[in-house]
């Protein structure tokens, strides 16, 4: 019987530039992870992926986990020697997200840099819409993480992927059905956006959910603003930020995505170093209450998981 809470899943990210994603994934399969995003920061490290994702699947075996997705994050739209790593990586996941299971790259899109976000509209088109047709060619869809990286409207480094008022520049731009977004409330909330009207919204776009929450503290807005030398904003674990994600998620299946939640950790400023795994499994087990399941009489079990992770 098919477990209908899991049309969407919570996993983690696990880096994978160093060649160590498989033997992490086989660390931390059994602690109740559903999902896992292998990521590459800037470059693939020249690593064989095929071998790799062979050696992903092997380190889940017969465990029901699945990777639906690769990170490729970086510049491709620059032409540093990282910036040409990231293009090629991003070649290199298209082409071997099959060997792990997976039907969605997620990334930034690159920006020109220090430059107001609509001069890199034209090379975006030129790089997206070429990459956009070799993943349409092999079924894989193209998510854009919604994360400013300290950029702004006027300059950035990294990405124009992070506000709604350039997702609709670039989809003008390249129309493409298989290029969306990897959504997450976070980035929002650094904005002062309200995230559940953006799902509704953009729902047919998002094909990617990473778990990352804020928390605003708007008793310093009041006092300090947002641009004086006290933080307003800090970024967190599901389960300790501003968000109600059964909310969310209740807006994502009304939506009907169905997908994963993977949880971006390694941000938050309390549940981090020797804390990070801590926070980790908080937020799978919160976000499995909040996705909730269905008990199943006679059985013991949760259709939504194991009730000891809710």
């Amino acid at each position: 019987m098919s477990d209908p809470a899991k049309a969407i899943r919570v996993g983690t990210m696990v880096a994978a530039s160093g060649g160590e994603a498989a033997t992490r994934i086989g660390e931390i399969a059994d602690m109740g992870f559903e999902s896992f995003e292998p990521f590459f920061w800037q470059t693939t490290n020249g690593q064989d992926l095929a071998e790799l994702g062979k050696r992903c699947v092997d380190a889940i075996g017969d465990r029901d986990i699945t990777i639906s997705t690769l990170g490729m994050f970086g510049n491709p739209l620059e032409n540093d020697p990282l910036d040409q790593d990231t293009l090629q990586g991003w070649k290199d996941c298209i082409d071997n997200a099959h060997h792990f299971g997976a039907t969605c790259i997620a990334g930034f899109t690159g920006r020109v840099r220090g430059k107001p976000l609509e001069e890199s509209l034209p090379q975006y088109k030129k790089v997206w819409s070429e990459l956009a047709k070799r993943a349409a060619d092999k079924g894989v869809k193209i998510a854009f993480e919604n994360c400013a990286m300290d950029g702004n409207w006027q300059t950035g480094d990294w990405n124009i992927a992070h506000n709604p008022d350039a997702w609709e520049l670039m989809f003008n731009e390249t129309p493409d059905d298989n290029l969306g977004l990897e959504w997450e409330p976070c980035h929002q909330l650094v904005y002062l956006i309200d995230p559940l009207p953006q799902i509704r919204k953009w729902a047919d776009k998002i094909f990617h959910v990473h778990g990352k929450d804020a928390t605003v503290r708007h008793d310093v807005i009041r006092e300090h603003g947002i641009f004086g030398k006290h933080p307003f904003v800090f970024m967190r674990t599901p389960g300790f930020g501003d968000s109600n994600w059964t909310d969310i998620i209740s807006e994502l299946r009304l939506a009907g995505y169905q997908g994963s939640i993977d949880i971006e950790g390694w941000h938050d400023p309390v549940y981090r170093d020797e804390l990070e795994m801590t926070g980790q499994v908080h937020a799978l087990k919160y976000l499995k209450n909040c996705r909730g399941g269905a008990f199943i009489p006679g059985s013991g079990k949760y259709e939504g998981g194991d009730p000891s992770l809710l």
